[in-house]
């Protein structure tokens, strides 16, 4: 542009003399410095301009082109860096644009932080080395670069821009005036340089050659600005595409994974548990559990040789494993183990292009025989919005209605309409094998068939042979009581060989649709489809909110204790107990508490990144189908607030959250010195997680809040267990009226008694309840049940199930021998031992007798008559030959409302240090706040 204006006599020529001149050093060679060292900026004036050897500009070009080669060697890569698209895309899809170049050549910072390769810039540099460029097209060629219309843009080698595992990226795409830049060099080598003779023909231009002729000075300073950068050419090892590695899945507190296209969402924990939901439905049964973490959907595998079984993931099977890993990362999660000879990588993802979620399990024979192995999967199936299924999950089950597909192998479900024009979307889920000999296709769709009564996900009935001739599963579907999706299949593998399973659960409006999505699933690529464009569609979630990799991890660490109650996240315990307000006291601040809080405390505006962070988070967590209350407390108390809050509210103005505030899963921005100290504590109280700019960063404060681990010693035996093998009482024979082979009325009516083992269980809870006008529980023929008081809804004490199957108590006794270790429940559940239990029901009283080891227990179970107790007494006999040493352990898990994930994390609890009593309240609950 300079040199026209001067041709054209609108500059004078002291303006060419007065441009930045800037010179470095590329090897012995001096060299003009530009700003982004890019191929593009040193070559393209070539293309019409003529240039003379031994000139400034000439050596600048000849080094230029060294540099570029020498930089490619270092970096194990074709060489040719210039502005180009690269492996980035925004939310229409279009791969970005910009400027790349090399260390040493530009002005502009952080040149090494990228490796992109564009094949027009090697191009180009046939104009400078013709034999050179000429192979390294050659090998851009071999790349895979070449395509229709010739090479594609460019080759990305960025780790932080490539999916993990994954070396390079060709961006397939073709850039017009990047052709046309090619061609003229192709010109300017074949046809003899056309375009400069016909420049050096104009006689404007003519009279001012000579500035293209300029020599190199003889006495120049050397910019040492990019000395230092030269060495940054290790760029493969120097970024790395941040992830998230777990190598146990027992960590104090459950680390969760977020995945999402923003309709359909699964959430993952390192341990395996989560949930898959649709919109605001949930597809998968969850509830918060921070210690059990044991709902989810789940892959079983079955050992055909040794009857061993374990799963894919920690849970639910709970089994330990050899080299466990579990790794997050953006748009996947990664399961990694060895069990058995077995190795195991398991990848999760939701596909952007259909409402689906692909579980992929590849497993490896390392063993040096055939072997045979059976895949089972299992999820129970909701379609109802959370709240519905916590409430009456028996009532919900009654909805849903299953269908196998056995020629597709798929399980379709929808939940029957209720009401007129009711619309029920179709679940569908399908078992996919690849790359081994698959038999013995077979599915169930009831709860209670796969798990077994009075079993658990760990050790489920379906996962023990012989409960058929062929180990299959019973094939049961249509208008099940407790549904589920279980698909088993049995592969067999020579040794080293490898198989791979897809587990498909997926979402459409009508059956049509889901029928469609099976089809689309059977489709080995289609399904190949899913990891490349999840990772995508991360990159474009992350570049919507102008965020980085490492900040979504940062974001996904956070949700972990959003999701599940994390202490260390939360106020001070001294802040706790000082809370006397309930849920209401949050209405005044247009905070409904229906949703998790996340507490922001600002004070000084320089840490105004903070607030960016936690509002780019809010965005975050909404597209990933987590709702949550972001309250942002302005706490300048130096300077003028409203400074403050302007850019606070600018920030939100400024991103994808802006018309969400003060409404419901939004953002709420107050004064701090306008709220009163009551409800400062009751907003610190409730909210799952509080950051302050007077911690630190948000990575500070993340990385510096590890949760404690809470262990609990353990009991060294000083006695050898003196069973050998315990004897295996028989069934006592009873005298009982209307005996159906479990249990009968005793000859007065006044008792029902029930003898129970292993293997031998009623087919449903059987029940005593057991209450006066204020105060009541129920007792199963396993054990305690639930406790409430007033109202057995509002106010439950311990939780109550609903769950027919598994039955699992709120309330459980240990007796344990003190010397040996050994130890049982008093009750069938929870921890059943060898011999029989005698369960009698009477009015008002269940007692509880069973003898084990020498040591006869009963336990008798009662509430007052008119007095808000219960009472469970423990009358213990020692029938062995020696001294026993035995302790029992009461446990209760505290509800103190209705449902316990509501209000778990609002109980407060004290220990009277006189007499040792255990005491319990929930100021949170605003019916029953000043109940203990």
């Amino acid at each position: 542009a300079s040199f026209v204006a001067i041709a054209q006599g609108q500059l004078g020529q002291e303006t060419w003399f007065a441009m930045g001149r800037l010179l470095t050093s590329a090897g012995a060679d001096p060299i003009l410095l530009s700003w982004s060292g890019s191929m593009f900026e040193y070559l393209m004036p070539m293309l019409v301009m003529p240039t003379y050897e031994h000139t400034l500009l000439d050596q600048t070009c000849r080094a230029t082109v060294e540099r570029q080669i020498d930089y490619g060697k270092t970096c194990g890569v074709p060489w040719g860096i210039s502005e180009s698209g690269y492996n980035a895309i925004d939310v229409h899809f279009n791969y970005q644009y910009r400027a790349f170049g090399v260390p040493g050549l530009g002005l502009k910072r952080g040149l090494a932080d990228d490796l992109v390769i564009a094949p027009y810039a090697t191009a180009l540099a046939l104009m400078v080395a013709p034999a050179q460029a000429c192979q390294n097209l050659l090998r851009l060629a071999a790349s895979g670069c070449e395509g229709r219309y010739g090479f594609y843009e460019a080759i990305d080698y960025t780790p932080a821009h490539l999916p993990r595992g994954q070396s390079s990226a060709v961006i397939r795409s073709f850039m017009a005036h990047h052709q046309g830049m090619s061609l003229l060099s192709l010109a300017y080598v074949l046809l003899d340089r056309p375009m400069q003779k016909r420049f050096e023909a104009d006689p404007s231009f003519q009279a001012t050659l000579l500035l293209l002729q300029e020599r190199l000075p003889e006495a120049t300073t050397r910019y040492a600005h990019t000395t230092g950068l030269a060495e940054h050419a290790l760029l493969p090892t120097a970024l790395q595409t941040p992830i998230q590695v777990h190598t146990t899945p027992n960590t104090p507190n459950p680390q969760a994974q977020l995945l999402s296209n923003g309709r359909y969402h699964v959430m993952v924990t390192n341990a395996g548990g989560g949930y898959s939901s649709f919109k605001d439905l949930a597809i998968t049964r969850w509830s918060e559990d921070n210690t059990c973490d044991s709902r989810g959907s789940f892959c079983y595998l079955r050992d055909m040789a040794t009857s061993k079984f374990w799963s894919a993931t920690m849970q639910p099977t709970l089994k330990r494993t050899k080299n466990f890993e579990a790794i997050f990362s953006e748009g996947r999660a990664e399961f990694r183990c060895r069990h058995l000879d077995y190795d195991l990588h398991t990848e999760i993802a939701v596909s952007p292009e259909d409402d689906i979620e692909l579980r992929r399990i590849r497993i490896t024979n390392r063993a040096r025989i055939r072997r045979t192995v059976e895949f089972t999967s299992y999820a129970e199936i909701v379609l109802a919005p959370p709240i519905s299924d916590h409430l009456h999950p028996a009532f919900s089950n009654l909805f849903v209605q299953t269908e196998i597909i056995p020629e597709q192998q798929a399980i379709l479900c929808t939940r029957r309409p209720r009401s007129i024009g009711e619309q029920s979307p179709w679940m569908m889920h399908l078992m996919a094998v690849h790359g081994s000999r698959v038999q013995d296709f077979s599915y169930e769709t009831d709860r209670l068939r796969f798990i077994g009564r009075g079993n658990t996900l760990a050790d489920p009935t379906a996962m023990h042979p012989g409960n058929d001739d062929a180990g299959a599963l019973s094939g049961t579907d249509g208008s099940v009581l407790d549904p589920i999706v279980a698909v088993r299949c049995r592969i067999t593998l020579e040794p080293e060989e490898s198989a791979t399973v897809n587990l498909v659960f997926g979402i459409g409006e009508t059956r049509i649709q889901a029928m469609e999505l099976v089809e689309k699933y059977q489709d080995w690529r289609l399904a190949d489809r899913v990891f490349d464009l999840s990772w995508t569609h991360g990159q474009v979630l992350l570049r919507q909110l102008n965020a980085t990799e490492a900040e979504g991890q940062l974001y996904r660490r956070l949700a972990s204790s959003i999701l599940m109650a994390n202490a260390a996240f939360r106020a001070d315990p001294g802040i706790l107990v000082r809370n006397r307000r309930g849920q209401s006291g949050l209405w005044g601040y247009a905070i409904s508490g229906d949703h998790p809080i996340v507490l922001l405390k600002i004070e000084d505006p320089e840490n105004i990144e903070l607030v960016r962070q936690l509002v780019s988070a809010h965005a975050y967590w909404r597209l990933k189908g987590l709702v949550v209350d972001l309250v942002i407390w302005n706490e300048d108390h130096a300077g003028y607030r409203q400074a403050l809050h302007d850019q606070i509210m600018g920030l939100i103005a400024a991103g994808i959250d802006a018309n969400v505030t003060d409404r419901p899963g939004g953002i709420f921005v107050r004064p701090g010195d306008q709220i009163a100290e009551e409800d400062r504590i009751l907003i610190q109280a409730v909210a799952r997680v509080i950051l302050s700019d007077t911690s630190g960063t948000l990575a500070d404060q993340i990385g510096g809040r590890l949760s404690p681990e809470v262990t609990v010693p353990l009991l060294t035996p000083t006695l050898a267990d003196g069973h050998v093998a315990e004897e295996i009482a028989l069934l006592p024979r009873l005298d009982l009226q209307f005996f159906n082979g479990l249990g009968g009325f005793t000859g007065d009516g006044r008792e029902y008694i029930i003898t129970t083992a292993r293997g031998h269980v009623t087919p449903a809870p059987w029940v005593n309840v057991m209450a006066n006008a204020q105060f009541g529980t129920i007792v199963s023929e396993s054990g305690p049940t639930c406790t409430w008081s007033e109202n057995a809804h509002e106010f439950r004490l311990t939780p109550w199930s609903n769950d027919p199957v598994s039955d699992p108590p709120g309330e459980a006794f240990y007796l344990r021998d003190e010397e040996t270790g050994q130890f049982c429940s008093p009750t069938p559940l929870p921890c059943r031992g060898a011999t029989p239990y005698v369960t009698r029901h009477g009015f008002g009283y269940s007692v509880f007798e069973h003898t084990e080891r020498g040591i006869r227990s009963e336990m008798w179970v009662y509430v007052a008559l008119e007095a808000p107790i219960k009472f469970s007494v423990f009358k213990v006999r020692n029938d062995s030959d020696r001294t026993r040493r035995l302790s029992i352990t009461g446990y209760a898990e505290w509800v103190l409302g209705d449902l316990r994930p509501k209000s778990a994390m609002h109980v407060v609890t004290e220990i009277d240090p006189r007499c040792g009593a255990l005491f319990a309240s929930n100021p949170y609950n605003t019916q029953f706040s000043e109940r203990t």
